[in-house]
């Protein structure tokens, strides 16, 4: 089985999301995770891309209560702060039932 490298921030905010949405792990599909060093002046963290795709006839209802809400977030990750997350483009609707979810997260280093 092939293991997806993460760092810990990015396992960190993928757990938080997942455990958002209420529902067992296996109901919500990661379909492609990126991260990216980034820095500021005074910061340092990750940019994150991620999409998720949600398989079911409550594919819409699932997608929108993990989207809901989700600029105003708090996440709990050790050792980050979601310093900003919100959907990079409109959640799609799939001929197959399905939803994806392109999301956006910058996490900074405590």
């Amino acid at each position: 089985m092939m293991k997806l490298g993460l760092s810990p921030a990015a396992a960190g905010l993928l757990r938080a999301l997942l455990a958002r949405a209420g529902v067992d792990r296996d109901r919500i599909l990661l379909s492609a995770y990126q991260s990216f060093d980034w820095q500021s002046l005074t910061f340092v963290g990750e940019r994150h891309e991620i999409e998720f795709r949600i398989p079911g006839p409550d594919s819409s209802s699932l997608a929108a209560r993990l989207t809901e809400g989700l600029t105003e977030a708090e996440f709990s990750i050790p050792g980050q702060i979601v310093a900003d997350i919100s959907m990079q483009k409109p959640a799609t609707a799939n001929a197959d039932g399905s939803t994806t979810l392109h999301l956006e997260a910058l996490t900074i280093a405590e």
